[in-house]
């Protein structure tokens, strides 16, 4: 149960799973940065659909360790589409640029994830 169409959607589940949980993380962010809206309103808000990504996140695990046998795998597909989504949802939502420490710590971020992929 582990060819490459299986594998395909693990990936998948997992990307869309953390896009939308980032995606809400931060759209909640900023619906309390811009608006007068209390915490409690902004939270009841975003909680379905970051319980929703949580599932998918889940599911995403679980049938990862089923096509891929090996957890490290499933982890770093997990960080590679936080280290990819969450500056272009960051950027897309808040209409920031980083300053210099966030992108030398995003730098340094993708340096070692290539080191976990290439240096044995």
């Amino acid at each position: 149960m582990n060819s490459v169409w299986f594998k395909l959607l693990v990936i998948l589940i997992i990307f869309s799973a953390e896009a939308l949980s980032i995606y809400y993380e931060i759209f909640g962010a900023k619906l309390f940065s811009d608006t007068s809206q209390p915490f409690q309103k902004i939270f009841w808000k975003v909680l379905p659909i970051i319980i929703l990504a949580a599932i998918g996140l889940f599911l995403g695990y679980v049938l990862g360790i089923r096509a891929f046998e090996n957890i490290w795998i499933v982890s770093v597909i997990s960080i590679v589409s936080i280290l990819i989504l969450e500056p272009i949802l960051a950027y897309a939502i808040f209409k920031q640029l980083p300053t210099r420490g966030a992108l030398i710590g995003f730098m340094l971020g993708s340096v070692g994830f290539l080191a976990t992929l290439f240096i044995k």
